[in-house]
């Protein structure tokens, strides 16, 4: 471990302290791969627990940011990349285990499973690009394959339509319109922060409990924060580009 040594041992270990937090989202998707795993050969699938694991994982990455920032880890220790662990447990917990889910909860038509290898590969092009990210933005779709998993499942669509999702939403990773970054993007912050925290409670909810009889209308009056989010994001994109 390379560290600034400069920094007392308080703030170096508050720093580390931080990545290993970070860092956590790595057993975390251990346990949602096991989850999969258990799940795959299953005549009745149960995708609670992995949700579950997901969404604690989402709690991790939406905190992890604000500490990283209060602790000034880049200074702290300047020769280890918190980024880039961040963004390896983000394409496992975002993209590459949603995307195995697709096929373990069978959500794709038989025949067509390889469908699920399409959000893998247009997020790994995603990932790696160094203009992916801006001081305030996603630039093209931000990879939320845990979030459309969800909300397929939860709806219960037809097969096709679910593959026709995924293609679409894949081919959106490579149209640059800027995302609202929510804990970066001024405009609107606290009420994004705001409906964002009601918005995962009732998908933890709903993860937990998918079959009870208010999940469906829960369901629907939650796409209301999707929604949301897309139009805000467009008149985000606007202003960027009209400030440039």
């Amino acid at each position: 471990m390379t560290t600034d040594s400069s920094y007392s041992i308080l703030r170096r270990s508050a720093a580390w302290g931080v990545h290993f937090y970070t860092a956590l989202g790595l057993p975390l998707m251990f346990l949602a791969a096991m989850e999969l795993m258990t799940n795959y050969q299953a005549v009745t699938k149960d995708p609670r627990w992995f949700f579950i694991y997901i969404w604690i994982a989402v709690i991790v990455d939406s905190t992890d940011g604000f500490l990283a920032r209060t602790v000034k880890v880049s200074l702290v220790t300047p020769d280890f990349s918190g980024r880039r662990l961040d963004d390896l447990v983000d394409f496992l917990s975002f993209a590459f285990l949603p995307s195995l889910a697709f096929v373990v909860f069978d959500l794709l038509p038989i025949g067509y499973e390889a469908v699920a290898i399409i959000p893998i590969m247009a997020s790994g092009y995603g990932f790696c690009q160094e203009k992916a990210k801006t001081t305030d933005s996603f630039v093209g779709f931000p990879s939320y394959w845990n979030v459309v998993l969800l909300y397929l499942y939860l709806f219960q669509t037809a097969l096709w339509i679910n593959a026709v999702v995924l293609i679409v939403l894949a081919v959106m990773v490579f149209v640059p319109i800027h995302y609202l970054y929510p804990s970066k993007t001024k405009l609107l912050m606290p009420l994004t922060l705001s409906l964002g925290a009601l918005w995962g409670v009732s998908l933890v909810a709903l993860s937990l409990y998918p079959h009870a009889d208010w999940a469906p209308p829960v369901t629907l009056i939650s796409l209301a924060y999707p929604l949301y989010y897309f139009v805000v994001s467009l008149i985000h994109h606007r202003r960027v580009h009209a400030s440039s």
